[in-house]
Order: C-alpha cells, then structure tokens, then sequence
C-alpha cells in the first residue's frame, strides 16, 4: 500500500511523496530527495514537527518535549514517528529552498480553448508528463504564454483526469493570456506549467462549509466540488455563494446543478450585482449570506475573489460578530 504525502512549505510550494505502508513521512520524504528538518529521528527533538491538516496516521513514540499532548490534539505531528494510514497533507515549517526541493515543471498542450462568455475562457491542457503531476483542490500553477517569456496564476478548475486539466481564465481586455487565447491559441500549441503552488485547498470537512466566489474565483471550488463528489461527499452542509457583475458572466451553472444532484449535502445559489440584471438574486454575495450558513462560528469557510471581495467578507463577518473556526481566501488581480 501507497499513500500520497502533499507537503506544503512556508513559500507555497508544494511537493507530493509516496509513503509506503508503515514508513515514516521523513524516511519516505528523504527517499526521495526532500530534507524535511530533522535531528533526532527519535521523537525527542520536535525538529520535525508539522501540522497534518488532512488525513489518518498512527503518531508513533515521542516524548513530551518534543510533542505536547495539546499540540497533538489540534493535529500536530513528528515526521521522524508519524506513519500515514491514508493520504495526508502536512504543513511544513520551513520553505522549499530549506527543504532542497523546488517547483516542479511540466510541458502539456492545449486541447481545448471555449469561450463560455465575453468574460470567461474554458481552457483544457493536456500531456504525458501531467501523469507525474498531484495537487490539491484549490491549488493553483503558473501558466507561461506561449510565445512570451511571461506567466500568469490560475487555479485549476478541475482534477487530474487522465492526463488533463482544466482552468477558468478572466478575458482581460489587452491582458496578455487573454490576448492570446482569443487570437492566437489552438489545440495542440505547447504551453509550460510550474506547480502546484498556495495554501487555498480543501481541508478535511469537520463541521459545515461556506464557500464564496467571485467571478473566475468559481475555479478552485469546481475542483474541490469534482474531489467531494470522487469521495462521496460528506454529510455536513456545504453551500457555495457565486457572484458575478452581469447576467452573461455566469458560467459552469450545469455542473454546479450536476453537484446538487451528486452532493445530497451541497446547496448553491448565485448573484449578480448589476441593477439591470433579470437574474432572480441580485446584489453582492454578502447580501446572500445567511445566519443557518454562518452557524454561530462553528463553520469553515472558502473564499476566492477579488481584493475588494475579501475585505467586504472581512468587513460582514466583524459587523455581525461573527469568528469562523477557519477562514481561509485567496485574493486574485487581473494583469494587464
């Protein structure tokens, strides 16, 4: 048996292992060239120690110095004792560099380019090396433009499915991948991408979920939905505000349908702020928000949009006294 380690590092990059059955994270991670910090290798030092935000492991021997009991209880371990019983995803208390280990890359090719609206591509790469790529839902990669010496961050909009991905890219007029998905890209172009890369993923679910989109930032939270639907789902809520400026800027409405239908746990609804919209919920995604949603704090919540989305979120969320257990965001910009 084979679990899947995804180690996240301090500078956002992250790097993927294979534990075997009853192998440390530290043996498995050195085995193949990444130097977690580590001392002792006895459970005495603390050196190792990482917090494990998903999956299930055996702890191992320690001693109390090394790992307090409370610090176990909010899921911290020591890599040198941990041994994995399921895939995991550990934070690392260092950077790549620290760790000698960097971004990886991978050459693909474009399958497919769709424009879904005047503000919204679809774009589809596929590739051979795309076989040796693992993120985790909600991660996002650099894109380098064809024919330029520039890239742009944009997060994937679905899972791995045999050797291909997919993400929702902003046509920013004069933006130089937009430029280039509009006029020039076709199936079969090649295009490089180095990843995965951030700290907005999807999390074991522990209690009810709240999910906030803005725009394109409906990209990560298609992947996380895909990964939920693999798993089965889970039997807490999981709600999801999408919000856009115009009726035309609504885009993957279907799908979202088709996870109510696999997700008996998921709800959505959608808003869209311009006053001339005929859209039945209009406004701006705090205006959607409800008190069930929010559930007194006990609620993690997801949000991906626009600087100015997050700190409105920000804002709600003090006006109403409101402290979710986790909060986590990923602001984006568009690039000109």
């Amino acid at each position: 048996m084979t679990y899947k380690i995804a180690l996240n590092f301090e500078d956002g990059v992250t790097r993927f292992v294979d534990c075997q059955a009853g192998e440390t994270v530290a043996d498995a991670a050195y085995r193949q060239g990444i130097n977690i910090p580590i001392d002792c290798r006895d459970g005495a030092c603390g050196t190792c120690k990482c917090l494990a935000e998903a999956g299930e492991f055996i702890l191992g021997d320690y001693i109390e110095e090394a790992l307090s009991e409370d610090e176990a209880a909010k899921g911290y371990v020591l890599t040198c004792q941990m041994r994995p019983s399921t895939d995991c995803v550990l934070r690392v208390a260092a950077s790549s560099s620290a760790c000698r280990t960097q971004q990886a890359s991978f050459a693909a090719s474009i399958r497919e380019v769709h424009q879904l609206s005047e503000s919204t591509y679809s774009l589809s790469i596929q590739g051979e090396q795309l076989s040796h790529l693992s993120f985790l839902p909600g991660q996002y990669v650099n894109l380098q433009v064809p024919g330029t010496d520039q890239s742009r961050a944009y997060s994937f909009s679905s899972m791995n499915r045999q050797n291909e991905v997919s993400f929702l890219i902003r046509n920013v007029p004069g933006g130089v991948m937009s430029t280039f998905l509009g006029q020039r890209a076709k199936a079969g172009d090649a295009i490089e991408l180095t990843g995965p890369l951030g700290s907005f993923y999807l999390r074991d679910i522990k209690r009810p979920v709240l999910m906030l989109a803005g725009g394109t930032g409906l990209a990560p939270f298609m992947a996380m939905l895909e990964k939920m639907a693999e798993g089965g789902g889970s039997s807490r809520p999981i709600h999801l505000i999408y919000g856009v400026n115009h009726d035309t800027d609504l885009v993957h409405m279907e799908k979202l349908q088709s996870f109510v239908e696999q997700l008996p746990a998921f709800t959505f609804n959608a808003c869209v702020v311009s006053a001339e919209s005929a859209y039945p919920h209009k406004g701006y995604v705090t205006e959607h928000i409800t008190p069930a949603q929010l559930n007194d704090g006990d609620v993690d919540i997801y949000l991906c949009g626009p600087p100015p989305m997050v700190e409105a979120v920000r804002r709600y969320l003090d006006q109403h006294g409101i402290a979710p257990v986790n909060f986590y965001y990923e602001k984006f910009a568009a690039s000109a």
